[in-house]
């Protein structure tokens, strides 16, 4: 269910992230921060590109598209080395074990147009 503090903007179709891939969107709508969006056993997860190893979180690509490890099996912060499950979003190596990536509610529609349902906070002042 929907924040009342949040607000839905568009990122893509259903069709445009294949199975164990991620892709990075945005920003987006007045957002500061790109969301990355993966498939993993057919269902989608979203997760904002932050690594949790800075107070503010730094991005964790290294290139356009670059958020999974070599392996293709965890998503990656390509500065700090750190993995990430794909599914829970949970630090499984590197310097911010015990802490997460945040979670970006997705709503995906009749014609499989995808939404991130964002924090107001997220809003680039």
């Amino acid at each position: 269910m929907l924040s009342p503090a949040s607000r839905l903007v568009g990122l893509c179709n259903t069709g445009d992230v294949d199975e164990g891939e991620a892709k990075g969107f945005g920003p987006v709508g007045g957002y500061r921060r790109k969301i990355i969006v993966l498939r993993k056993e057919g269902r989608l997860h979203a997760w904002l590109d932050a690594c949790p190893h800075y107070p503010q979180g730094t991005p964790m690509a290294w290139r356009s598209n670059a958020y999974l490890n070599g392996d293709g099996t965890h998503i990656a912060c390509h500065s700090h080395g750190a993995l990430f499950d794909m599914q829970t979003g949970e630090c499984v190596l590197g310097p911010c074990l015990g802490q997460g990536l945040t979670r970006v509610e997705l709503t995906v529609n009749e014609q499989g147009e995808v939404f991130a349902a964002l924090a107001e906070e997220e809003v680039t002042l």
